[in-house]
């Protein structure tokens, strides 16, 4: 059961391989849009960062001009992974190591937001790294290990082999 006094925030990062413009990102940046529209739709989906673009590929991440962020928020984690592996946003994810670096730390993470708070890029910033530190704790954590909101005993949860976060 879901709490309505909460909504879950999630963040993932990638590093490129090759810069927007290039042939090697074309059906990525091309895909861009459609995924997020579907994102928006979406059965759950409360909220996405996006600049003046319509997407984020062009806001700041750890001062890293070859990341990019995706930070939303969504009504639990069954939305956000209802969306996640099915349909357009699954191929893409499917694709990603044709766009995008291999990375050795958590590239995503989740945490509980007060319903209606809107996170900001060093809030994720700093959930991630958080992250990175700790393994999954209340104040930051992955699909495998969640918190319910509130709560402080985790619930492991299943993920697709191959497109989850491997923490």
């Amino acid at each position: 059961m879901t709490d309505a006094a909460y909504e879950l925030a999630q963040v993932n990062i990638a590093r490129l391989k090759a810069p927007l413009d290039s042939p090697q990102l074309k059906d990525f940046v091309d895909a861009l849009d459609p995924v997020n529209a579907s994102a928006d739709a979406a059965e759950g989906f409360v909220w996405r960062l996006q600049s003046e673009s319509g997407n984020a590929t062009d806001v700041p991440f750890f001062g890293d001009d070859w990341l990019i962020v995706n930070l939303t928020v969504w009504r639990d984690a069954d939305a956000l992974t209802a969306f996640m592996y099915q349909g357009r946003h699954r191929e893409m994810l499917a694709r990603r190591r044709e766009w995008f670096e291999r990375l050795a730390e958590a590239v995503t993470t989740l945490w509980w937001v007060p319903a209606g708070h809107r996170p900001t890029v060093a809030e994720a910033e700093s959930r991630l790294l958080h992250l990175r530190t700790h393994g999954p704790t209340p104040y930051a954590f992955t699909l495998r290990t969640s918190f319910p909101a509130g709560a402080s005993v985790a619930v492991v949860g299943e993920v697709p082999e191959g497109l989850g976060c491997s923490v």
